[in-house]
């Protein structure tokens, strides 16, 4: 199942989903935005320090410095 996103005036909005429901299409209603939940959620993200990003470098040089046996 696919599912769509249309914008539809407002005068003609009763209208087309009452056509789209009389023809088995479900309507979503628009799910509100929570604020308090989002600003929580989003409160939560970790920050990497700039001694998580040197494990990477780190490791950058070592395989740039890495010489595969030869065959």
């Amino acid at each position: 199942m696919e599912r769509i996103t249309i914008n539809i005036p407002d005068s003609q909005s009763e209208e087309i989903k009452s056509f789209l429901k009389s023809k088995g299409i479900v309507v979503d209603s628009p799910k509100s935005l929570n604020i308090e939940a989002y600003q929580k959620k989003i409160a939560n993200i970790g920050v990497w320090t700039d001694e998580d990003l040197k494990l990477f470098d780190d490791n950058r040089k070592l395989l740039d410095n890495f010489n595969p046996q030869e065959w």
